[in-house]
């Protein structure tokens, strides 16, 4: 069953994402806490979405927040998080998250459903084109954060 989060689910919605970044190689990167995971989903002007995949427990969850295309002149929906448990894996958790987000996008006129994957991630590579996913690899992700951030925001020009 896959459903909406409720503020019930930020504890477990940061469980999964310290669980994501540890496998991502990052496990001391995350700096969100519960009351940010709850004000930036539950708060007065919510930042993304989130749902919850479970069998009796959470077995995995999706944040996503809708973007905007110039080109189309219509909203995307981008997925920031996809997890499912290393025991819920290869059971079509992950498969049928992507199927309900997809159907969200299309529910909602999006023109486009897009996410990033780390390119070491060969398996979640795979598995995204089977579903249909293509790479977008003449593009690369560029980001300023930290001291960069307020540097570049301090500038004049």
């Amino acid at each position: 069953m896959i459903r909406p989060a409720t503020p019930a689910d930020v504890p477990t919605i940061l469980r999964f994402v310290r669980d994501l970044a540890a496998f991502e190689r990052e496990p001391d990167a995350v700096e969100a806490t519960e009351a940010m995971l709850h004000e930036a989903l539950f708060g007065a002007h919510p930042a993304a979405e989130a749902v919850i995949a479970e069998k009796g427990e959470p077995l995995g969850f999706a944040l996503f927040f809708h973007n905007f295309s110039t080109w189309t002149g219509r909203r995307g929906l981008y997925l920031e998080d996809l997890y499912v448990t290393p025991a819920a894996r290869g059971r079509g958790v992950g498969a049928a998250l992507l199927r309900h987000l997809a159907r969200l996008a299309v529910e909602r006129d999006c023109a486009r459903f897009e996410w990033s994957v780390l390119d070491w991630n060969v398996d979640a590579v795979n598995f995204y084109r089977a579903l249909g996913a293509v790479g977008m690899d003449e593009w690369t992700v560029q980001r300023v954060s930290g001291d960069a951030l307020r540097k570049l925001a301090k500038e004049r020009g």
